[in-house]
């Protein structure tokens, strides 16, 4: 089982990135899909997440109306989008898996991807 994701980077405030959260070893659409995020000397925080159950979508109020999230089955990925970014969006962004409904406790999630490192900057 594996979770990969990639698309981060160094970007300047408010500027977008695309994150990807690629999925192997199960199956996609049994799960949600969250992604988390940790800024240096912070804890972890729910970001977003996506539902398998209805596909119901959930956002942390920091990001709210500035990120979107979205999932491809058949591509076995799912995306968050981040639109006007601000420096306190940077953090290690991870996504993880749990089965059918969202949960903003990263203690609920089964499998983990390894982290990409966004960072917001001028």
């Amino acid at each position: 089982v594996q979770l990969q994701a990639s698309g981060g980077g160094l970007v300047q405030p408010g500027g977008s990135l695309r994150l990807s959260c690629a999925v192997s070893g199960f199956t996609l659409d049994d799960y949600a899909i969250g992604w988390f995020r940790r800024a240096p000397g912070k804890e972890r925080e729910g970001v977003s997440c996506i539902s398998r159950s209805d596909g119901s979508v959930y956002f942390a109020d920091s990001v709210k109306g500035r990120f979107t999230i979205s999932r491809d089955d058949a591509m076995h990925t799912v995306y968050l989008q981040m639109n006007s970014l601000k420096p306190e969006d940077t953090a290690v962004y991870y996504c993880a898996a749990r089965h059918y409904y969202c949960s903003s406790y990263g203690s609920h999630y089964v499998y983990w991807g390894q982290g990409t490192l966004v960072t917001v900057s001028s």
